[in-house]
């Protein structure tokens, strides 16, 4: 059984390229957050005084102390408009940890992790945090529909931010990319493309997601999605939610990320709750099984060190099994920790990625990469 499977059921109960605006500053932040909390009508299912009040424990943190710049990254040719957050690495040659998320969360989620990384690299590592198609601050720049959640998509969304921020491969820095669960799939997948327009990727790091495990939970997953609350009274409650049932067990990092997962509903109809999950699932359902399929074929045979980091002792598919033995990739178990592994423990995977970083990056061109076949 998957770690997804496992916590969701518990849970049942260098600066800016100067060619790239940055108009939305971090500090902006504060103000989305305090927009969101906006006075809202009452949810009319009793009188206000039986309403849980906001438990100011778990309002929303900015994310200003995590990231340096928050900022749209405009994509005319895929009618996208979207939300990166930065940290740029200290000198213009460093090396850039590029994360894309798991399905129904955000870039956000990595604000804990990205600030350990930063800190643990002396400022070497910079980050940049990727808000996928219908996540977070990623909107639509068009009418029409924007329903296909197909791999295929989804990776053309995650090279082509990349190419907008740095449009020339040559004088792009170092890139080690990392993805959570889905974003795991999006990631490998973009390490050839990326390859192939010359772009030097250092590494990839998948986070706990076995293309096994994972293909095994998704009949599971329609009945999990129906032991969630459509909506929530308040952010706070919805931190509280998240961290009472622990699909997140970091407080601090809950905080950070899931105000950026629901929004105002805008309906003051009893029935609806003033906030709702920003990113409807269930209809993701027709691709669950494309994310997933071909993951640890890919992982295997992409032309760069290759990390595999889980939260628990996963049994590894077939593939993967006789990967490890012939010392493909690197492989770390982070116990103690749910499937949100890096909000749960941010310092430890900072650790192991910083780490993956100086075991691959500054070896003698020539050797062998740790991972790497």
């Amino acid at each position: 059984m998957s770690d997804l499977y496992r916590s969701t059921l518990s849970a049942r109960l260098a600066k800016l390229p100067a060619d790239i605006p940055s108009n939305i500053d971090i500090e902006d932040e504060d103000e989305e957050v305090g927009d969101s909390l906006g006075s809202l009508p009452g949810s009319g299912l009793g009188p206000p005084a039986m309403q849980k009040e906001p438990n100011p424990a778990f309002a929303p943190i900015s994310a200003q102390n995590f990231f340096v710049q928050a900022f749209q990254v405009a994509l005319p040719g895929r009618n996208l408009d979207c939300r990166v957050y930065y940290t740029p690495p200290k000198f213009a040659n460093g090396t850039v940890m590029v994360c894309q998320h798991g399905a129904g969360y955000s870039g956000l989620s990595f604000a804990c992790m990205a600030k350990e990384i930063t800190d643990l690299s002396g400022g070497e590592c910079g980050v940049l945090a990727i808000d996928a198609r219908r996540h977070g601050k990623t909107m639509s720049s068009s009418d029409q529909p924007d329903e296909d959640f197909s791999i295929g998509v989804l990776v053309d969304d995650f090279v082509e931010v990349v190419q907008t921020i740095y449009p020339d491969a040559q004088a792009s820095p170092n890139l080690i990319l990392i993805g959570h669960s889905m974003g795991g799939s999006i990631v490998t997948r973009a390490c050839a493309i990326l390859l192939d327009r010359k772009y030097t990727i250092g590494g990839v790091a998948v986070l706990d997601v076995v293309e096994g495990s994972a293909i095994e939970a998704l009949p599971h997953m329609n009945s999990l999605l129906n032991a969630r609350p459509d909506g929530f009274d308040s952010v706070e409650e919805a931190v509280e939610w998240h961290l009472n049932t622990k699909a997140i067990r970091n407080p601090t990092s809950a905080r950070i990320s899931i105000p950026a997962v629901i929004s105002p509903s805008g309906n003051s109809s009893p029935i609806v709750p003033p906030f709702i999950w920003r990113t409807p699932l269930r209809s993701t359902a027709p691709y669950w099984q494309n994310w997933f399929v071909g993951l640890s074929h890919t992982f295997l045979n992409v032309r760069t060190a290759r990390l595999l980091v889980l939260a628990g002792t996963d049994r590894l598919d077939k593939e993967l099994m006789i990967g490890q033995m012939q010392g493909k990739f690197q492989m770390i178990v982070v116990p103690g920790t749910g499937h949100m592994l890096h909000e749960d423990d941010p310092t430890r995977l900072a650790e192991i990625m910083v780490d993956f970083w100086r075991r691959n990056e500054r070896l003698v061109i020539g050797i062998k990469k740790v991972g790497e076949a």
